[in-house]
């Protein structure tokens, strides 16, 4: 008989605490240049979280995070947990004016960030354009700043002083002033079903939108992925390269706190770096996902000298990866099990994943099942009919781990919510006979060529067979005749040459003449929001260098 997968859940804040009981001495975080164990990375939570409180900050406050990937981040970001306030990751790539926006909307009350990281990451003159208020020298524990009325602390971590922000000395001793036992008492009144925290998604629109997500989501889905479908143990040590604002970084490490092992990654994806990591390391599980990491990790020129034998798990994604990816992984690593992953920040990260004994073919071709306690339809988005089997339609999902509504938005949660609690993520999708998903893009990817529908990833898959292709991006222009036709963004490999003119003639003849993109651009940097290409940005640009009309 099979084990019962027990639903077992609790605070984000009790996880740690739980881990730092049963595993004190084992490596909670690695990173290449430091690492903590349990007992000191709740130890330094636990005296965040007096150091928050002594700022003011009370259960249910919003409290910011600005910093790139740096052993901080956690400790904070459980301490902040700890005193029952809800954590913010803000992306550490927005500049002032996103900044602004998400600080306003996010009613956060404080923010703690960090030094200069390097030439041209310096949060402090991010925030400072965001807030030109700051450059006055206000009071750092009682701002009043107009466009941002909640936010009245700034903390700044490091050995900068600037105008307006706590240093990080002060923000420290204040702990002192707060006991032991008050926090603990806080904690103890933590719910379930409160905020843990809020992501900002972004997407193809303009402006963010803000997902809280509770504790029993947060917890509850990282204890069905890791300890269930991955069956982590203690043993493991799972390698994650994703910046820790993301939420594809936060539930790999909520799930292997949960069952006392190692979380190891880096503050800076470096391919070199990483191989390294991931043979010194012993790494057992990793997740990178990514098209961009899987390349750069085959294309490294220690890949195949770097022994990986170690690792047993690997989220791979090879269902929409370019078959050349897949080809070179499973020849270095045979006996690595590889899963799909289909989730989102709305679901607190992964919905559906590969069982560990599923047919390689089918962990290989499509994304898994879902979650025990989730449910995924696909539908007809404009009948709302039930589609059948093998057919593609919008993803639709429901369960435990749902965001409950966008931060102060009822329109956009009125769009995404139906009556009956489910999610219409706008993804197209379909579901075969053993219940395994595949995803096929957005719906808002889908361009109507000439009356023929056409997805975008479609047409980059095919393009990302080209060896001098890095990365393709299609998004779809307005066309007299046609009334859309695709246009195609390229990133080339590093020494790589090819003209525009030569991608249009390699499609042709070998995808239908409708899909063959009219347009072709070289993009050496894409305009990112937290980990997606903002398509909407390319497609605006190329619109107005070609003097087009926009549709609609």
């Amino acid at each position: 008989m099979s084990k019962t997968p027990w639903i077992n859940v609790t605070t984000l804040g009790d996880l740690l605490l739980q881990a730092a009981e049963h595993y004190p001495a084992t490596d909670a975080i690695v990173f290449p240049e430091e690492r903590v164990n349990y007992r000191d990375l709740a130890e330094r939570a636990l005296a965040h979280a007096r150091s928050l409180r002594a700022l003011g900050v009370a259960p249910g406050d919003h409290v910011g995070l600005l910093m790139p990937t740096c052993m901080d981040f956690p400790e904070l970001f459980f301490g902040i947990s700890l005193c029952g306030a809800v954590a913010v990751p803000i992306n550490a790539r927005y500049q002032s004016a996103e900044l602004a926006y998400v600080i306003g909307n996010a009613d956060l009350v404080a923010v703690i960030t960090t030094s200069r990281v390097n030439d041209h990451v310096n949060f402090v003159e991010r925030l400072t354009g965001a807030f030109p208020e700051l450059a006055d020298g206000p009071d750092p524990v009682a701002l009043a700043l107009a466009t941002a009325p909640q936010l009245r602390r700034l903390v700044l971590l490091g050995p900068d002083q600037a105008p307006g922000f706590l240093p990080e000395d002060d923000f420290r001793a204040r702990a002192e002033t707060i006991a032991h036992e008050e926090i603990m008492e806080i904690r103890s009144r933590v719910r379930l079903r409160d905020p843990a925290l809020m992501l900002y998604t972004s997407g193809t629109t303009a402006n963010p939108k803000g997902c809280p997500i509770t504790h029993e989501a947060m917890v509850r889905n990282s204890i069905a992925l890791g300890r269930h479908r991955y069956q982590l143990t203690a043993e493991d040590r799972f390698w994650s390269p994703l910046p820790m604002f993301h939420i594809a970084a936060i539930l790999p490490m909520v799930s292997i706190f949960d069952v006392g092992g190692t979380y190891l990654t880096m503050a800076h994806f470096d391919a070199g770096v990483a191989l390294g990591m991931l043979e010194g390391e012993q790494v057992t599980a990793t997740y990178p996902c990514f098209v961009t990491i899987m390349a750069d990790l085959i294309k490294h020129p220690d890949f195949e000298k770097t022994d990986l034998s170690r690792i047993r798990l690997m989220n791979s994604n090879f269902a929409v990866q370019p078959d050349w990816i897949r080809e070179a992984m499973l020849k270095a690593m045979p006996d690595t099990v590889y899963v799909g992953t289909f989730g989102m920040t709305e679901t607190a990260g992964t919905v559906c994943t590969s069982r560990l004994d599923d047919p390689l073919a089918a962990r290989t071709s499509r994304l898994g099942v879902p979650l025990p306690g989730l449910e995924v339809r696909i539908i007809d988005p404009a009948s709302g009919d039930e589609m059948p089997t093998g057919a593609r339609g919008e993803i639709l999902v429901r369960g435990y781990s749902l965001f409950e509504g966008y931060y102060k938005d009822p329109a956009k949660t009125a769009e995404a919510l139906d009556a009956e609690g489910w999610y219409h993520t706008g993804d197209i999708g379909s579901l075969d006979r053993e219940g395994q998903i595949m995803f096929y893009g957005r719906l808002k990817d889908m361009l109507k060529v000439g009356g023929e529908n056409v997805a975008a990833a479609e047409i980059e898959a095919f393009l990302a067979g080209h060896p001098a292709v890095k990365l393709a991006q299609v998004v779809g222009v307005p066309d007299e005749r046609l009334q859309e036709v695709a246009a195609a963004f390229i990133e080339l490999e590093t020494g790589e040459e090819v003209t525009e003119q030569a991608l249009i003639d390699y499609c042709k003849g070998q995808i239908a003449g409708f899909k063959v993109p009219r347009h072709v651009r070289f993009v050496r940097e894409w305009p990112m929001s937290t980990s997606k290409i903002q398509k909407f940005r390319l497609r605006d640009g190329l619109i107005e260098e070609l003097g087009l009309k926009q549709a609609g």
